[in-house]
């Protein structure tokens, strides 16, 4: 066989995250090895699979339809492998979760308590993880689906939005911006100031309400997760910009919350790939998130105001 199974799965990779590097942090190997795959692939079919362009890896005409093949080949590979783990398992089977780590306290662990109590005999396998990590996971198959916190933006992913949030200000309970209904940025810059790095996407989002409005953020202390800002805030390190998931049904009276003047949208959506086309538990899963989206939309955010 000229086309063996660890070439279509590099192949497959290549395709899926358009570059070696990509493909290489896709499958845990390094990016020569993956190079010489591709190379030793097209070597051997006598194709051409793809052209190089500006150091990107653009699939030929032969490639797109060679990947046609490959994925119909993998996705009944993926369906054969579940298929013998459900024998396993008896007729049970697994799904594989992850999330954004603010949803991870409030909606998610609702949806999934829902979940398993709908459905008693499939396991939840669920972790946490982030932004920057999500389209790896969910295009490795590590995951049948994710939900972020934010829309994902990939050619190989499709996005659906769950509902909308805000970002909010987290302030020690007695704080003197605690009596007003709600504060603007341009408030928040008179105090110390905890805020998101700006090299994530939490923290790109503050940064443009700021400079949307005019004022310079100066933040004392910036953070990557954001029960560290919170409990930063506690400690009496200064004031806080969070998302309200974090904050939803949070136990820690001493800590104040108010809205912000300034809308920072936040959108959580479900992420899939555009390649599994299957009926899975993963359907069970988004149909029991939407009834809690939408339970949840009734009854008031437990802010801990």
């Amino acid at each position: 066989m000229k086309f063996r199974l660890r070439q279509m799965e590099v192949f497959r990779a290549v395709m899926l995250t358009g570059s070696i590097n990509g493909a290489s942090k896709l499958l845990f190997i390094s990016q020569p090895a993956v190079s010489r795959i591709v190379a030793h692939t097209e070597q051997t079919l006598g194709l051409a699979l793809f052209t190089r362009a500006k150091g990107k890896l653009v699939p030929t005409p032969e490639g797109e339809a060679l990947f046609r093949e490959v994925d119909g080949f993998y996705q009944q590979a993926l369906r054969v492998d579940e298929f013998a783990r459900n024998l396993a398992h008896g007729s049970t089977g697994t799904l594989m979760l992850c999330s954004s780590p603010c949803l991870s306290r409030g909606l998610m662990a609702r949806a999934i308590t829902r979940f398993v109590q709908r459905y008693p005999q499939i396991r939840v396998n669920y972790h946490v993880t982030l932004l920057a990590d999500m389209a790896a996971e969910v295009l490795g198959h590590k995951v049948d689906l994710a939900v972020s916190v934010m829309p994902l933006q990939h050619p190989n992913l499709q996005t659906a939005a769950l509902m909308e949030g805000r970002m909010v200000c987290v302030m020690p309970r007695g704080h003197e911006l605690s009596q007003r209904p709600a504060v603007a940025v341009a408030d928040l810059a008179r105090y110390p100031l905890i805020a998101h790095d700006r090299g994530i996407a939490f923290g790109q989002l503050v940064t443009a309400a700021f400079r949307k409005a005019g004022v310079e953020l100066v933040s004392r202390i910036d953070i990557q997760q954001t029960e560290v800002a919170c409990s930063l805030v506690r400690t009496g390190a200064g004031l806080a910009l969070v998302d309200e998931f974090t904050v939803d049904g949070m136990d820690w009276p001493d800590l104040q919350v108010l809205p912000l003047v300034e809308d920072i949208v936040l959108t959580p959506s479900v992420v899939r790939s555009v390649f599994d086309q299957r009926t899975t538990h993963a359907d069970k899963f988004v149909e029991v998130l939407q009834q809690q989206v939408a339970d949840d939309a009734r009854r008031p955010l437990q802010t801990g105001t």
